[in-house]
């Protein structure tokens, strides 16, 4: 059975759920107010009976390194380890999520380019929605077209406040 061990910190947005394995790689990240669908995709990807979750402080430093992003150091999150379960394409996806640089944004055309499957915008959004590891898989950086904030599933506040946080969006 996987262990999740699981701490939740305050933020400037409100409570985060940070869990992770006991290798210390993040298997969910989510604000409270969605913990309903990140226990959905827990069950999803590792069927109710296949994992416990554990009440843990801190673990391996995780949720001070997930505080510190919010204090102003952003590079702190670029090495943090994730291990998703999904499907490959969503894995493929969540990987190239993870090289958009700090401070820059990617169309959902773009991102399907770049993953050799133009014409897939909407199966890339797809699969952005269903991220598991919010933030550190850096969903928010992927916008519209048209430089609209759509699809943030912590919401369109949480996201522009992200961008701005990084330096995308002017204050």
């Amino acid at each position: 059975m996987l262990r999740l061990l699981e701490d939740k910190i305050a933020t400037p947005l409100g409570p985060l759920w940070i869990l992770c394995d006991e290798q210390f790689h993040l298997r969910a990240v989510e604000w409270d107010e969605h913990s309903d669908r990140m226990g959905y995709l827990l069950d999803l990807h590792y069927h109710a009976e296949g994992y416990k979750r554990v009440s843990s402080s801190n673990p391996n430093g995780l949720s001070k390194k997930m505080q510190t992003y919010f204090e102003g150091d952003l590079s702190v999150i670029d090495d943090l380890p994730s291990a998703t379960a999904g499907t490959p394409f969503q894995r493929e996806v969540w990987q190239a999520l993870r090289a958009i640089p700090c401070g820059q944004v990617m169309h959902y055309g773009e991102l399907a380019e770049q993953l050799g499957r133009p014409g897939a915008a909407r199966a890339v959004g797809a699969a952005n929605g269903s991220n598991p590891v919010s933030i550190v898989v850096p969903c928010h950086r992927v916008i519209g077209r048209n430089g609209t904030l759509t699809g943030y599933a912590g919401g369109v506040q949480r996201k522009e406040w992200l961008l701005r946080h990084e330096g995308y969006l002017l204050l």
